[in-house]
């Protein structure tokens, strides 16, 4: 190859050069083969150059060639030779791979797949299960809380006819009315209560039990709490209440208290602040109404010292008996935070330090304006009334102390309602005065 370069005229290193040009080569050609001052140039014996090296190159590239045409062929053999060996080790190895992976589908993805399903299946019967187990217990604790509700007296039956009214199933009705409740209320993920919202069972329970029994349970109680009467004050016509009635009132409200307690605190605290309410405007209504005719003004003191023993009463009953655990956090939190007893969230939101005392204070704040009201309209009842203040008197404070003393075992000392008895007195006296 190299001889042969020497031999040939052709400048093979221009061509090979990587900054050869074409265009100035051409020109390069054009030039050497005519004289710049003439005007027609002729192209034919640059071209014939050109043709005359494309022939000699392509002369010597068949002279290369049929030099090493074995040599070619030879190595071209070689490897193609070489190369279907290769492709015979690769498709050996691609068909061994191919095996491979349909083994591991068969034994292995075939495998999971069934596995999944199994998984699926065992997964939705856990949650069936769950769900069945969940609804049983809330259909059991339904069960048992219609006995309960029998028992209370609420329902027909046989249990109703033996245990007719016992007020101390209203306590064990509303702990399983609020067992059936929070199983409810459990609705989350993976919480017990969950998906029994969708059970149509279940939603005539609520319809059908649990509604009607908590509805029952707070209107029971609420009455309870209302008739409360412990008082040892009895009018003419009516005789003192025994000892066991007594022990059988307070065992009674004690039930009502806890079951508005368990269903919602904030019933209880509504149900205790309408007993006061009611005490104080009956008792400011026949206190108006006495000193107007002043013949029945022992009577109708003698009715609010009553009233007065049984808020004394009240008072005493709820200190002794502690909370219970709320039917919800949110609804009785802030009314049983470190509360000790059920008097305690009642004294906080009357913002009082006693019963009595409020009742008596709040007596006087709304008879005063009733007093003045008979004084100014003057008349045969308001010179009674100033001819008879002394007796008027004698006969409020007389009331104050004999109503917060509370009726049997509850005693007070006089002197700790001395200041109650001055203010209901001179929100008469006051009146009288001028």
């Amino acid at each position: 190859m190299a001889e042969d370069d020497k031999q040939s005229y052709i400048d093979y290193d221009a061509f090979l050069d990587p900054d050869f040009s074409p265009t100035a080569f051409a020109n390069s050609l054009v030039i050497a083969t005519n004289n710049p001052s003439d005007t027609p140039i002729d192209l034919s014996t640059p071209l014939s150059r050109v043709l005359f090296d494309i022939q000699e190159i392509d002369t010597h590239i068949h002279n290369l060639t049929t030099k090493s045409a074995i040599p070619l062929l030879t190595h071209t053999k070689d490897q193609a030779d070489a190369g279907e060996r290769i492709v015979a080790d690769v498709e050996a190895q691609v068909a061994s791979l191919i095996e491979g992976y349909q083994r591991l589908q068969k034994e292995v993805t075939q495998r999971y797949e069934e596995a999944d399903e199994v998984r699926i299946a065992v997964e939705r019967l856990w949650e069936t299960v769950r769900v069945g187990r969940s609804v049983a217990r809330c259909l059991t604790l339904g069960r048992q809380l219609e006995t309960q509700m029998a028992e209370v007296g609420e329902s027909g039956g046989a249990a109703a006819e033996v245990k007719k009214g016992d007020h101390r199933a209203m306590v064990r009705a509303s702990n399983t009315l609020l067992s059936i409740r929070k199983i409810l209320a459990a609705s989350g993920p993976d919480e017990e209560g969950e998906h029994l919202s969708q059970i149509n069972l279940i939603t005539y329970l609520q319809n059908s039990v649990l509604t009607p029994a908590e509805t029952s349970l707070r209107n029971r109680a609420q009455q309870i709490i209302r008739e409360f009467s412990m008082s040892s004050l009895a009018p003419a016509s009516s005789a003192p209440a025994t000892y066991t009635q007594s022990e059988e009132t307070k065992f009674r409200t004690t039930s009502a208290l806890l079951t508005l307690q368990i269903l919602n605190p904030r019933l209880l605290l509504a149900a205790l602040q309408a007993y006061l309410r009611t005490s104080l405007t009956s008792s400011l209504a026949s206190i108006a109404r006495a000193l107007g005719n002043l013949p029945t003004l022992d009577r109708t003191l003698l009715e609010v010292s009553a009233r007065c023993q049984n808020i004394v009463a009240l008072e005493s009953l709820l200190g002794t008996i502690k909370p219970t655990q709320a039917a919800s956090p949110e609804a009785g939190a802030k009314l049983e935070k470190e509360a000790g007893n059920l008097l305690e969230p009642l004294l906080a939101a009357l913002d009082t330090s006693s019963l009595p005392s409020f009742f008596w204070r709040s007596l006087a704040e709304g008879l005063a304006p009733r007093v003045g009201d008979l004084v100014g309209k003057g008349g045969a009842n308001g010179r009674a009334l100033r001819s008879q203040k002394e007796r008027v008197r004698d006969s409020i404070r007389e009331c104050v102390l004999r109503g917060s003393q509370g009726p049997g075992h509850i005693k007070v000392g006089a002197g700790a309602w001395e200041r109650e008895a001055a203010v209901m007195v001179g929100s008469v006296i006051g009146s009288l005065g001028r």
